[in-house]
């Protein structure tokens, strides 16, 4: 099977060529596949399949072999896969993801794909539809206790759920310690993203992020907009917002008056390669 390894700000994950390579069991293939030591290497596999309502279809699995139901950092790369290699000319591409169909603006440099923007969509604050239990129609600075430490937490879902977090200092932060217990929080029926959030000035965030099913990584997408939505409806940002993720940075425009989401970064094959499934 041929694969392409791919990253957009450090969130890294194996892309497959759903038209040319059929995969019966892809859940059991991205546990496999993700692994560091044994496997590939990444944050889990997404494969790039045949859509009869867009373009093309992203379907993706964590490392631990969980579906997700999208990823900001993951279809960006998709973009670059499917125009890079010749697989549609377009600059401007439609993808059929489980949490709608996305609209993605190619921006391309010497016949290559340099940065994507992405319509994400609307952001869901309703809490039974994040999904978060509740007695509040809606989660925005909430008090969550964990390991005996208050935290006011935002819940977003850009198509998969996350709670976000405002704290003082993101360095140092013991997230893998405090991430694994907002991810199995019992309020969270499916498990949550948590972003951590530290303020910068009203155009700039630093982010470190704990993703369900993967652990910290470098980047989320659908985080750092799910972070900048709350950072807006909590008055601590403006609605264009740099956001600073361990593997790079993401700028995010949130226009409250379309209820609309945007989303500017790279992405970047690493290396292409042979895997024995």
């Amino acid at each position: 099977m041929k694969f392409t390894k791919m990253e957009g700000c450090g969130n890294d994950y194996v892309y497959v060529d759903g038209f040319a390579n059929k995969i019966d069991n892809p859940n059991a293939l991205a546990e496999k596949i993700s692994d560091r030591h044994f496997g590939v290497g990444s944050d889990g596999l997404i494969m790039i399949n045949p859509s009869e309502v867009a373009d093309f279809k992203m379907s993706m699995y964590n490392a631990d072999g969980s579906e997700g139901k999208m990823c900001g950092n993951g279809i960006r790369c998709v973009a670059k896969f499917v125009y890079d290699y010749g697989m549609t000319e377009k600059e401007e591409i439609t993808v059929e993801t489980l949490s709608g169909i996305k609209t993605l603006q190619l921006l391309v440099e010497d016949g290559a794909v340099k940065s994507v923007r992405v319509n994400m969509g609307s952001p869901e604050l309703i809490a039974k539809n994040v999904p978060v239990f509740s007695e509040k129609e809606r989660v925005i600075n909430e008090p969550l206790t964990i390991d005996g430490k208050e935290y006011g937490i935002t819940c977003v879902s850009m198509g998969n759920p996350h709670a976000v977090t405002f704290i003082e200092d993101t360095d140092g932060l013991d997230i893998e310690k405090i991430g694994p217990k907002f991810e199995k929080n019992e309020i969270f029926p499916d498990r949550v993203n948590t972003e951590f959030i530290q303020v910068l000035d009203r155009n700039t965030v630093k982010m470190r992020v704990w993703e369900r099913g993967s652990g910290e990584t470098f980047a989320c997408g659908t985080g750092a907009c799910a972070s900048v939505v709350a950072a807006v409806l909590n008055g601590k940002t403006d609605n264009k917002v740099t956001v600073k993720l361990l593997g790079g940075d993401l700028f995010i425009e949130y226009n409250e008056e379309e209820n609309t989401v945007y989303m500017t970064g790279p992405a970047r094959i690493v290396f292409t390669g042979e895997y024995d499934w």
